[in-house]
C-alpha cells in the first residue's frame, strides 16, 4: 500500500514538472512586456526598410522631383556697319555702337573720295557719275569678319542725289544677310531716307529690313539712342 502511495505521489510530481516547463516554454516564445513589443516592431520596421533599399538596388525607380528646362536667354549680336566720306555719318555710327556696346564696322573705299571727288557741283565729279549709274559697284577695302554671327546690322550712309552712295550697293551685295535684321539709317543736309532704303533691300535675299531713319550729325547720343531704343528690337 505504501509502495502504491508513493507511485502515486512520483506520478503527480512528474505531471506537475512537465506542465511548469509548457507554461514556461509558451512565455518564452511571446513578448510580454512594452520594451519586448517596441523590440519586436522595430525589427519588423527595419525588415521592410531593407526591403525598400534593395528593390531600389533592383532598379525600381524612386520618386524625382521633375525637373523643369530653362533655356538660357539668348543675346542678340549688333553690328554697326557705316560709309562716311566726310564723318558726319561716323559721329551717328559711333553714338549707336557706343549706346548698344555692339561692334562697328567702316565701309572704307579702296579707293578713298577726295575733296573734288565729292563736288556735287560738278558734272564731272566721281560721285556724280557714280550716282547716275545704278550698277556702278565701288571696291570695298577689308571685309566683315564672321558676319554669320551678327544678328541684327545697322548700315548707315550719306544721301546722295536721293539715294544711298554705290558703295553701300556693293557692301550689301557682298554678304548673306538671310535669317538677320538690318536697320538703315542716313544722314544729309536736310533730305530725308527716300527710296534709298527700299531700293537697297532689294538687292538682299532672307533679310528683314526696319524702317530706317534720317538723322543729323548734330544729334546727341541720347537723341539717336532714343530712335534705336524705340525700334523694339532685342539688344539685351
Amino acid at each position: 500500500m505504501m509502495k502504491k502511495t508513493i507511485a502515486i505521489l512520483l506520478f503527480l510530481g512528474m505531471v506537475l514538472g512537465l506542465a511548469a516547463c509548457g507554461k514556461s516554454a509558451s512565455q518564452t516564445e511571446q513578448p510580454t512586456t512594452e520594451e519586448d513589443s517596441v523590440e519586436s516592431r522595430s525589427s519588423m520596421e527595419e525588415a521592410a526598410e531593407n526591403s525598400s533599399t534593395d528593390a531600389e538596388n533592383m532598379g525600381v525607380p524612386e520618386s524625382q522631383p521633375e525637373e523643369t528646362d530653362i533655356p538660357d536667354a539668348q543675346e542678340s549680336k549688333v553690328l554697326i556697319a557705316y560709309f562716311s566720306a566726310t564723318g558726319t555719318t561716323k559721329g551717328v555710327a559711333e553714338h549707336i555702337a557706343n549706346g548698344l556696346n555692339a561692334d562697328i564696322y567702316e565701309i572704307v573705299p579702296e579707293d578713298p573720295y577726295t575733296d573734288a571727288d565729292l563736288d556735287y557741283n560738278n558734272n564731272n565729279s566721281r560721285a556724280t557719275i557714280e550716282m547716275s549709274d545704278p550698277d556702278v559697284r565701288p571696291v570695298i577695302s577689308g571685309s566683315v569678319e564672321n558676319m554669320e554671327q551678327y544678328d541684327i546690322v545697322f548700315i548707315g550712309y550719306p544721301i546722295w542725289w536721293g539715294e544711298a552712295p554705290r558703295i553701300i550697293s556693293t557692301f550689301v551685295e557682298s554678304y548673306d544677310f538671310s535669317g538677320k535684321t538690318i536697320v538703315p539709317f542716313c544722314t544729309s543736309g536736310g533730305s530725308g531716307m527716300g527710296s534709298s532704303a527700299a531700293n537697297l533691300e532689294e538687292l538682299t535675299n532672307g533679310a528683314q529690313w526696319i524702317s530706317g531713319q534720317r538723322l543729323s550729325g548734330s544729334d546727341t547720343r541720347d537723341t539717336v539712342m532714343e530712335w534705336v531704343n524705340g525700334l523694339g528690337l532685342n539688344f539685351e
